[in-house]
């Protein structure tokens, strides 16, 4: 008997599809070896040496891969084909007692009948440097946040974490936000028309011009400069001043990596990373289909490469020429070249295992959101091997005395791979004209606009942001996401968008000024370039990591040291009324404040004066009932409202009601009354609480954050996060708990 190791049962359960009964496929269900939750453990002292635990909630699944491994005539080892995939290998090599030159190690990129015995033809050792690059990592993360996040709890707030790649990417965030406040929006006017060709074709175009010098965005500054305008030109006399026609050619964009799969699924989808990875993930491992049994239906999805197999090729252009004909075929196949920053372990792109399977063929066996995503993969992996698209890009430039008004269009002459693959951008066809045609304006008017700041990041830009800057990994960023949203950083907005709390900007704040490597970009995208260096054999683990902690270690210390003289500084004179003691400056749930040393004997407490921050306004899309200037989210005495961006001038302001909302940024429905939606509001106290809007006639209420994440244990419609742990609520028939994620 052979026994095959991976790490999931639904992979387990598709491979055994392709094997005989010789074969017996486990499953580890991930890691079965990690450092330990209650201790650093790391070995500082002895070339940082991690110290393996077997969790609790695995001891069984490591008997059972040990009883199996002692009865088999050899192991292989089956797991992912990168970086973690090895050290989870390497795992249980260790565990069994395999030495990693002796490990009959097997990867293989999708999960096929052929994939799965030509892998089993082909066994390799364990390669050391992608697991000493995964040991470096997870050591690395482990000592940023053992070290800082007790920092952070001492000088902030208790509970709180910092993480290497998290902390940066809440940096990214809330420097953004920043930007945003800081805008200032300016009016500016628009002047824009609806034209009538002489054959009953309308056309839309915009003022372009105004004695024979371009009109810029900004130049029009208001309604009466509008309003004076827009009545000359109503009465210009109006011909066609010049046609310009161009062909273009659009090529198709590359096949899904990790990151773009995350990008697209977001902006097309409205898919979360995480969502994205959570149904790629059972992609790949398989699906049930009916009589063809659990079949994987894409490969591997946590990849750098665009390269496409030449089999997938020549299998596309099968599929190509039987339903699209011999003009979609190309006569030499379309390649791509990797171009993100420190791509790594390219193998190939995400794409289907058999271009013939279409989504049709598959939608009555998997749901709604896992058919949305397979068709986004399939359609643009199928769609690299068809022709470009030949576009015809029109340019109409109408003039009436001394303005000129110009109208762009755009139509589809040969469709190409847009057959397959629709591009978001419609066509927007303009009526036939000639040269010197007169035409008619059939309405002008100015239009009111408003400068806008950046936007929030929303998954897709901020995954954008982080690859372009060469932080993480692509397979990382979803799991960084939920990090920073369920550890409070980090909430959705109505758009789905990534809005910080006020504890980002503390923490932010504090990094920068105490630990400026730990969220500066570019040192941090240098560690992740060291860390492929050894995934490489450049360079070893040990060194860089001491290379890393020795600074940081001294400066942690000589921070401690500076805040605690600042803060006897701060607190020098302040003297306790009641029993004469000297004041000392402590951190709480609600920032600074000062106590009385005699404490516990006494437990006078007052506020620091000055410390607090003064309150920023915070941009929405909604627009004064008044004078039609955007609004601003501010908070007072009684919470949060919206108030006029012109303010004095305009001193409109409209209460508003924050909603809890789950990781998809939709609002978390009650689960009591099923009708009203959860809220978040303050107490008397000042403590934060969650309530549903319907109260008084419903009464659910939270002293967690609920996820809005069904408990899987008991059903209960929503868990809650608490500490550094999510729980389910429902605690008199349910004890579940689970770890929040660790980067």
């Amino acid at each position: 008997m052979h026994l095959v190791i991976v790490e999931s049962p639904t992979k387990a359960k598709t491979i055994t599809r392709f094997l005989g009964k010789q074969y017996r496929i486990l499953a580890s269900m991930g890691h079965i070896r990690d450092l330990p939750k209650s201790k650093i453990g790391v070995d500082i002292e002895h070339g940082f040496e991690p110290q393996y635990v077997i969790p609790p909630d695995h001891k069984k699944t490591v008997k059972e891969i040990t009883d199996a491994a002692k009865k088999a005539d050899d192991v292989y080892f089956a797991t992912d084909e990168d970086r973690e995939g090895e050290a989870i290998s390497w795992h249980l090599a260790n565990v069994l007692g395999v030495q990693p030159e002796a490990a009959r190690r097997i990867t293989f990129h999708e999960i096929t009948k052929e994939a799965i015995e030509h892998a089993l033809k082909q066994p390799r050792p364990l390669d050391m440097n992608l697991i000493n690059a995964q040991q470096a990592r997870r050591v690395l993360d482990r000592l940023v946040g053992y070290k800082l996040s007790p920092f952070l709890w001492r000088h902030v707030r208790r509970g709180l974490s910092a993480g290497r790649v998290q902390s940066v990417a809440v940096r990214l965030i809330v420097e953004r936000e920043r930007e945003i406040t800081e805008f200032k929006p300016e009016e500016y006017w628009t002047i824009e028309g609806l034209f009538a060709a002489k054959n009953g074709g309308e056309l839309e175009a915009k003022l372009n011009s105004m004695d024979g010098k371009a009109v810029d965005k900004m130049d029009i500054k208001d309604k009466d400069a509008a309003d004076k305008i827009a009545e000359e030109c109503r009465k210009a006399e109006w011909i066609v001043g010049g046609i310009e026609q161009k062909r273009k050619e659009k090529t198709p964009p590359p096949p899904f990596t990790t990151s773009t799969l995350q990008q697209e699924a977001n902006n097309r989808l409205g898919f979360s990373a995480k969502q994205t990875m959570t149904l790629a993930q059972k992609l790949y491992e398989g699906m049930e289909l009916g009589t063809e049994g659990s079949i994987g239906l894409i490969t591997y999805m946590r990849t750098d490469s665009v390269n496409l197999a030449q089999k997938f090729i020549d299998e596309a252009n099968q599929f190509i020429l039987k339903e699209f004909g011999k003009d979609y075929v190309l006569p030499e196949a379309r390649k791509y070249k990797t171009k993100s920053k420190g791509a790594q372990e390219a193998h190939e792109a995400i794409r289907p295992t058999d271009p013939s399977r279409t989504p049709e063929m598959i939608a009555a066996f998997v749901d709604k959101q896992m058919l949305r995503l397979y068709t986004l993969i399939w359609q643009r992996a199928v769609a690299t091997q068809m022709p470009p698209a030949i576009l015809n890009a029109t340019r109409v430039d109408l003039e009436g005395g001394r303005f000129g008004f110009r109208a762009t269009g755009q139509q589809v002459v040969e469709p190409g791979y847009l057959k397959l693959y629709p591009d978001q951008d419609a066509d927007k066809t303009l009526p036939e004209l000639t040269e010197k045609e007169k035409i008619q304006a059939k309405n002008i008017d100015g239009k009111q606009h408003f400068t806008e700041p950046p936007a929030r990041y929303s998954d897709a830009t901020l995954v954008k942001a982080l690859e372009e800057d060469g932080i993480g990994r692509p397979s990382t960023y979803a799991s960084t996401i939920s990090t920073i949203i369920d550890r409070g950083y980090v909430e959705r907005d109505d758009k789905k968008r990534l809005k910080p709390l006020d504890i980002a900007f503390d923490v932010v704040d504090l990094l920068i000024k105490r630990f400026p490597d730990i969220v500066d970009l570019e040192f941090t995208a240098r560690m992740e370039s060291s860390l492929d260096h050894v995934a490489e054999g450049v360079i070893q683990w040990q060194p860089l990591l001491e290379a890393f902690y020795g600074p940081f270690n001294m400066r942690l210390t000589q921070q401690e040291e500076e805040l605690e003289k600042e803060s006897e500084a701060a607190a020098e004179g302040q003297v306790c009324e009641k029993c004469g003691k000297p004041m000392a400056i402590k951190r709480g749930r609600f920032g600074k404040f000062l106590a009385c040393t005699g404490y516990p004997e006494c437990k006078n407490t007052k506020p620091l004066e000055g410390d607090k921050k003064p309150p920023v306004s915070e941009p929405t899309d909604q627009i004064c009932p008044t004078c039609s200037a955007p609004m601003v989210k501010k908070v007072g005495k009684f919470g949060p409202f919206l108030a006029c961006s012109r303010y004095p001038d305009c001193k409109t302001i409209v209460n508003i009601e924050i909603p809890v909302k789950d990781q998809n940024g939709q609002p978390i429905q009650c689960p009591k009354c099923k009708q009203g939606t959860i809220l978040e509001r303050k107490s008397k106290k000042g403590k934060m609480f969650y309530s549903c809007n319907r109260y008084p006639e419903c009464d659910q209420a939270f002293w967690d954050r609920p996820t809005g994440e069904p408990c899987p244990e008991c059903g209960y419609a929503t868990l809650t996060v608490k500490g550094k742990n999510i729980v389910c609520p429902n605690k008199e028939h349910c004890k579940y708990k689970r770890a929040l994620d660790s980067e």
